[in-house]
């Protein structure tokens, strides 16, 4: 009779990003090595090393059989490591090391390395939605107009973290005008001059700034959440209910559950992707999929 000892071990591959946020990730091999379940797991610990690198990383390691891929970095490496695993039965776990951890946050992964492989070793699954953009992948959020605005200046910047982040966020917000939308909301249409549209998986952008505070990762819906630009001065005073989840009580947010969403705008500009910008023409198209990404979750 098989005995448990001699069941082969789990295979986990660690996709380290090394630039995002503070750098400390650059040590996680040590820390794997010392609270990792190593009677149940082999593991390999990888850095990238460019743009695209974790997804191709990802993707072999579902061809290689691995159970889990974690991903060791911000929302740009968990949606490039999610690139990899949907539709698979690999799980994707986080190690939450960047700016914002938007996803990380919403499941309330902790931040801790040591608590953060304690969640890895239970190995608690769930399946999630994901959503693409034009056919392109996001797992937390993605957006047009001014929130990919910053993060187009942001991804330029030479600093990270929550300070130049709002440091560029504060700037811009003074010149940025509205843009006007006409948005295609499950058939329905409806016009709109907005700050910015997020599309949102979850309830938040990160740093649990709260845009979206009842998002769901598994109803099979986007939350559309259409901003109105506030006159600067009342930003001082309005400001803190993103942070209490009571911005949606505001005239400045309007939400609109959807399960597939057209926008169109004048100009093909900037959008963001998991706080990841790139350029999409005039024409946005947003889906979901239901329940097609597993996560390990506490």
């Amino acid at each position: 009779m098989t005995t448990p000892a001699t069941y082969p071990k789990e295979r986990i591959l660690f996709v380290v990003n090394p630039v995002s946020g503070s750098g400390r990730q650059k040590k996680i091999g040590k820390v794997v090595e010392k609270y990792l379940d190593n009677s149940r797991f082999s593991y390999e610990v990888l850095f990238t090393e460019e743009k695209g690198h974790a997804s191709r990383l990802a993707r072999e390691a579902v061809e290689e059989g691995a159970s889990v891929v974690v991903a060791v970095g911000g929302d740009g490496t968990v949606n490039e490591v999610g690139q990899g695993l949907v539709g698979t039965d690999t799980a994707l776990a986080i190690i939450p090391t960047g700016s914002g951890n938007g996803l990380a946050r919403h499941l309330r992964l902790p931040l801790n390395f040591r608590k953060a492989i304690r969640i890895i070793n239970q190995g608690n699954r769930q399946k999630i939605d994901t959503a693409t953009l034009n056919g392109a992948l996001f797992v937390n959020m993605a957006g047009v107009g001014f929130d990919a605005h910053v993060a187009r200046k942001f991804e330029q910047a030479t600093g990270r973290g929550f300070f130049s982040y709002f440091s560029i966020s504060t700037v811009s917000y003074r010149k940025y005008k509205p843009k006007k939308y006409k948005i295609t909301i499950d058939g329905k249409v409806v016009r709109r001059r907005a700050l910015l549209i997020s599309f949102a998986n979850s309830s938040q952008f990160g740093n649990n700034t709260t845009i979206a505070p009842n998002a769901s990762l598994d109803d099979g819906f986007i939350d559309v959440c259409i901003v109105r630009k506030l006159p600067f001065w009342k930003i001082i005073l309005l400001s803190p209910l993103v942070f209490t989840r009571k911005f949606d009580k505001t005239p400045y947010l309007e939400i609109i559950r959807a399960r597939e969403v057209i926008v169109k705008r004048k100009k093909g500009k900037y959008i963001h992707l998991d706080g990841d910008p790139r350029k999409e023409g005039k024409t946005l198209t947003v889906k979901v999929h239901p329940l097609s990404l597993q996560v390990i979750v506490p």
